[in-house]
C-alpha cells in the first residue's frame, strides 16, 4: 500500500481547523505532536487510544499564558525555570487551579503539565490559536513519529502544519519536572534538559 502524501496547511489554515474543533499535527523541538483546543482534548485520547489516566500537556507561545493555569504558590519556582529553559524541552507539572483547563487536560487530577516548545513554526501557530492541548504523534504504546511522513502514515486524515520540511526534532522527549513545594522538584521523566540544581532539589 502506498503511504499517504503529507498535506501541509499554513498557520492561518491550521488555526482555522483548530477553531473548528479538529486535531492537527505539528513539529516541535523534541518530537512531532498532536494538538487541539483544550475543550476538544478528548479527541486526542481517542485518536491515540490513550489511557484516560495519562494527562495531556498544555503548550502556549508565552510563559504567562501557561503559568496562569497554575496555583500562585509555585509561580516563583516555575518562573525561574521557565526563564532559563523556555522555549525548550522542559515540561513543568504544577498544581492547577480548579477554574482553568485542568478539567480537559487531566480530568480528575490536580496538576497540569506545561511547555513552551522551541520551534518557531509551532510558536507562530500557538500565537495565533492560543494555548493547545498536546501529545506526541503516535498511538499509545507505539514508537513516537519522527517526521511528517510518519505522522501522516499513522494519522492520514489530520491537517499538518506547514510549510514543509519540518525542522528536525531531537527525537528525545522533554524532561518532566513536578513541583513538590518551595524550591523542590521531582523528576518524573529525565529527557533532553536537566536544569542546574534540580538533582539537589529533587524529592524522589
Amino acid at each position: 500500500m502506498t503511504s499517504p502524501i503529507p498535506q501541509f496547511l499554513d498557520v492561518d489554515a491550521v488555526a482555522s481547523c483548530l477553531k473548528e474543533g479538529q486535531v492537527v499535527a505539528m513539529p516541535t523541538d523534541t518530537l512531532p505532536g498532536l494538538a487541539c483546543q483544550p475543550e476538544h482534548a478528548d479527541k486526542i485520547w481517542s485518536l491515540k487510544q490513550r489511557p484516560a489516566d495519562k494527562p495531556l500537556i498544555l503548550m502556549a507561545a508565552s510563559a504567562s499564558e501557561l503559568l496562569r493555569e497554575a496555583q500562585a504558590p509555585c509561580w516563583q519556582d516555575a518562573q525561574r525555570l521557565s526563564d532559563q529553559h523556555w522555549p525548550g524541552a522542559l515540561t513543568l507539572v504544577l498544581p492547577a487551579h480548579g477554574s482553568g483547563l485542568l478539567q480537559y487536560l487531566n480530568p480528575g487530577g490536580s496538576s497540569v503539565g506545561l511547555r513552551m516548545p522551541n520551534c518557531a513554526l509551532t510558536l507562530q501557530l500557538l500565537a495565533a490559536s492560543g494555548p493547545l492541548a498536546t501529545s506526541s504523534a503516535n498511538r499509545s504504546g507505539e514508537p513516537s513519529a519522527l517526521s511528517a511522513a510518519e505522522v501522516a502514515k499513522t494519522f492520514p486524515d489530520l491537517p499538518l502544519l506547514g510549510p514543509a520540511p519540518w525542522p528536525n526534532p531531537s527525537g528525545l522527549a522533554s524532561t518532566v519536572l513536578s513541583w513538590q513545594g518551595p524550591g523542590q522538584w521531582r523528576i518524573l521523566r529525565a529527557g533532553a534538559v536537566i536544569p542546574e540544581g534540580v538533582d539537589e532539589q529533587c524529592c524522589c
